[in-house]
């Protein structure tokens, strides 16, 4: 019998300070750095703070292309600003000087920000939007001896560091959930760092190069930056991390189905620059709002099979300080920070 428990990131939730660097004009009409007055802004920088390929990157890209293509924006330039789970990009972004910027974020920097005890921290920041929710997936090579998320469970927690496990930062979505399903088999939180040999990634590429190279186990992604991979063969998909079945990957059973009271969801936002004006963030969740309601931005989310979660002003707000005190706290109950 395994110890079933059923565990979450990303609960309850409250409202996050704002405040860090004054920011002030820059390539956009606007005032910053406090004041009151914002034009629209002709241009939007992006900021995807990871390598190419995974799902920030695909974030930051299909946003860039849905605000250019219908014209709310007339530029939406995409910066890669990779390592430490994001939390490089996340030190330049506290520097960003100009209003019009944007950084991808989510729940892998809220648990990269603690496990790297990163100076700058969301809190920093301005919070805009968030955008989607997406459940993970856990892969083996095409060839693995693992047939289901049992074999490979029962592996971790009998030979601990000769199973390898690869997917996005330390502390971010991916690493929680390995730790998590090791809880869930009966794992004190003590123990799992011990028991689980986890490679991170910077980006979804390093990680997908590990898998169909047999570098690996296994590997846990977002269903989107794995999702080609299973369907050619080069990956099998042993359980998705959703609390109901993934619509493209309908005959892969829910972690909880295979055994494991585990349900966890992987949402990513957008964030800018502390100290903007009040106008400013009200131009910015406007330009964010605009580009949500498009008919090209549904296509997008079906496409990578990411679920809509929109949320903007105080609603994410709330949610952004909850969710990086639930974050939080899960990460020491399984023993990451």
């Amino acid at each position: 019998m395994k110890h079933s428990r059923i565990a979450t990131a990303g609960g309850v939730l409250a409202a996050a300070a704002l405040a860090l660097t004054a920011c002030s004009g820059g390539s956009a009409p606007a005032a910053g750095g406090g004041g009151d007055e914002a034009s629209a802004f002709d241009s939007v920088n992006i900021i995807v703070p990871a390598d190419p390929g995974g799902g920030w990157d695909q974030t930051g890209r299909a946003m860039s292309q849905v605000l250019t293509a219908d014209d709310v924006v007339g530029s939406a330039p995409v910066t890669n600003v990779g390592g430490a789970g994001g939390t490089v990009g996340l030190a330049q972004l506290a520097n960003e000087k100009d209003p019009a910027t944007l950084m991808v974020m989510g729940l892998v920097m809220v648990g990269a920000i603690e496990t790297n005890a990163s100076a700058v921290r969301l809190e920093d920041t301005t919070p805009i939007a968030r955008l989607t929710d997406e459940p993970l997936v856990v892969v083996v090579p095409a060839d693995s001896k693992y047939d289901t998320l049992e074999d490979l469970v029962e592996d971790i927690v009998d030979n601990g560091q000769s199973v390898t496990v690869t997917g996005g930062s330390a502390g971010g979505a991916d690493h929680i959930l390995a730790g998590l399903l090791l809880e869930a088999a009966g794992v004190e939180g003590a123990e799992i760092p011990q028991k689980l040999n986890y490679t991170p990634n910077s980006g979804g590429g390093e990680a997908v190069s590990l898998l169909i190279g047999d570098k690996v186990s296994a590997g846990i992604s977002g269903v989107g930056e794995f999702l080609q991979y299973i369907e050619d063969g080069s990956m099998r998909a042993l359980a998705v991390s959703s609390a109901e079945a993934v619509p493209s990957l309908e005959d892969v059973p829910t972690i909880t189905d295979a055994g494991y009271d585990v349900v966890l969801t992987n949402w990513r936002g957008v964030v800018a620059p502390g100290g903007i004006s009040d106008a400013d963030r009200t131009e910015l969740e406007r330009i964010v709002t605009e580009m949500h309601d498009l008919g090209a931005w549904t296509d997008e989310l079906e496409t990578k099979g990411w679920t809509d979660a929109f949320l903007t002003g105080a609603e994410f707000d709330d949610f952004l300080e909850g969710d990086i005190a639930d974050v939080t706290g899960t990460l020491k109950n399984i023993g990451l920070i």
